[in-house]
């Protein structure tokens, strides 16, 4: 009987239009928000739009990469791309911001397998070597979604409507459904006797576990390819102990954000501390965990993840506080917030591609200081510029941004996906991709404290005008206009202040991801598993 083979440039296609239809779809969405606020009557509650998306992917990542050990990529990977159709379809037909809200939840529910069981299935198809260069090319659909995402909003928006923005979500991903169903030939599981251990097969990677090609290689006596797994209950407490600490943990952020400390945001985190508690103590003792507390003996796991989740914080900064240094200090049109932007998307690629060929001739520290080191220099020129620099300043950090964080953040995920045995790799990928989520958003909240923090002093210091909402005003290229001439410089002065300690802030974060990338073991030439 003849086993059918992976088709891996079209499995490989189908991942990267899965990254695809995931990031765009942050962009594209900003990009409508407005209309879809004047349609469904909930600027009040808008915020919620984007947070429950990145807090039911969060929440379920980690679960998805256990599962995808478990049970394979390929079931995973359709169940999650199916949820997310669902989710897209139901905003479409959303009539109030609540229901749009929900179905958002049910979507990030979707996109939680989507991304890091693509990640892993990369991991499967690809020695290391290739994998960072494969990576590489996989994060040009970010840099692509951050164009496309914004113009192809403003398009739909204004010709079929903003309904339009999830519906367009539902024929992709059938059509993904289709490619990993047709085009992953996956090895069928077959229990394996608690206490016994895989063996790798021939043709193992250099994690030591097989990928999906070694597998087809090794047919059991059906002809059919065969995986061992542990014949061992699933661990459902661990689950929902997981579940509870990643939600209490990045509800407390975001009501941090909104608010400031208070009780709700006090006992969220006692709910985060606890849940963390009793999702250790249950680990330790699950014959299966959902995140093996052995990973966390690796010192390249740990320090690779910590460096992910600092980056992917520094990377906010950049995101969220440029684009507003283009318009409320230099008083520049939003288009040349995103321009501005355009190369990092760009240079990512190439950042990447030389993380892949460093990797092959040198340390995970040496290549990991290295980005950090390029990401140094772009994070500290944009730390010392002066508020009246021009705007092709921006440009050039921008590149140099672009290069230094793709090369970070592509060693990380090879790095964490290679330091592990390979019947964990899901578990690693999911993690790494947790680890960056909860970077980006515990940071996005610690900025937004930042900058409000220091602009409310500086006005208090420094009173211009009595109006609350000078500041938000003042961000508006459209509202600006409006604002008397004489309260412009100053005001434009105390966002520079604010700007300022945003920026001072992300560069603490490199120079902490720095500090933790010393602690590595130099090892020249490979990846290797290092224990604490």
């Amino acid at each position: 009987m003849t086993t059918k083979q992976t088709n891996v440039k079209l499995v490989t296609a189908a991942v990267f239009v899965a990254t695809f239809m995931t990031a765009v779809e942050g962009t594209i969405v900003t990009t409508a928000m407005p209309t879809i606020v004047g349609s469904l009557h909930g600027i009040e509650i808008m915020n919620w739009v984007f947070s429950i998306y990145l807090l039911t992917n969060a929440m379920l990542t980690p679960i998805y990469g256990k599962l995808a050990d478990r049970i394979g990529r390929k079931a995973i990977f359709i169940f999650g791309t199916l949820l997310f159709i669902i989710g897209s379809a139901l905003c479409g037909f959303s009539d109030t911001m609540l229901t749009l809200i929900v179905a958002r939840g049910i979507q990030g529910m979707g996109a939680g397998a989507m991304m890091p069981v693509a990640l892993t299935i990369i991991g499967d198809l690809y020695s290391m070597e290739k994998r960072a260069r494969v990576l590489g090319l996989n994060s040009t659909a970010w840099g692509i979604a951050s164009v496309v995402g914004p113009l192809a909003g403003g398009i739909i928006v204004d010709t079929v409507g903003w309904h339009w923005i999830f519906f367009i979500n539902v024929p992709i991903g059938i059509l993904l459904i289709w490619m990993i169903w047709q085009f992953l030939a996956e090895p069928r599981r077959r229990p394996l006797p608690v206490g016994e251990k895989t063996v790798p097969l021939a043709g193992s990677d250099e994690s030591g576990g097989p990928t999906l090609a070694a597998v087809a290689k090794n047919e059991d006596s059906e002809g059919v390819a065969a995986a061992a797994r542990p014949n061992k209950p699933m661990d459902i407490a661990g689950s929902l102990f997981l579940m509870l600490t990643l939600l209490s943990l990045l509800l407390a952020f975001q009501f941090l954000g909104d608010h400031g400390f208070d009780l709700t945001v006090g006992l969220l985190l006692a709910g985060f501390v606890l849940g963390l508690v009793l999702f250790v103590f249950t680990e330790k003792r699950a014959q299966d965990p959902v995140i093996s507390m052995e990973l966390f003996t690796s010192r390249l796991f740990v320090v690779v993840n910590l460096v992910a989740a600092l980056g992917s914080g520094f990377l906010m900064a950049v995101d969220v506080y440029i684009p507003m240094w283009m318009q409320g200090v230099l008083g520049l049109p939003a288009g040349i917030g995103g321009l501005v932007l355009a190369p990092l998307s760009v240079l990512w690629m190439v950042g990447s591609f030389l993380a892949g060929r460093w990797l092959v001739r040198h340390s995970v520290k040496s290549v990991l200081l290295t980005g950090l080191l390029i990401t140094l220099l772009g994070g500290a020129s944009l730390f010392l510029i002066p508020m009246a620099a021009s705007w092709l300043w921006f440009f050039a950090i921008s590149t140099i941004l672009g290069i230094g964080l793709g090369a970070v953040t592509v060693t990380c995920t090879v790095s964490a996906q290679s330091s592990v045995p390979h019947e964990q790799l899901g578990v690693a990928t999911s993690f790494n991709t947790l680890a960056r989520t909860i970077g980006q958003t515990i940071m996005v909240s610690v900025f937004g404290i930042l900058m409000n923090g220091i602009t409310a002093a500086q006005l208090s210091d420094n009173p211009v005008t009595n109006d609350p909402d000078i500041m938000n005003k003042l961000v508006n290229p459209q509202t600006a206009k409006l604002l008397p001439t004489e309260q412009l410089e100053p005001l434009r002065k105390i966002l520079f202040a604010g700007l300022h300690g945003v920026f001072g802030g992300a560069l603490c974060l490199i120079a902490a991801a720095l500090v933790l990338t010393v602690v590595i073991r130099d090892k020249s030439g490979t990846i290797e598993d290092e224990s604490i």
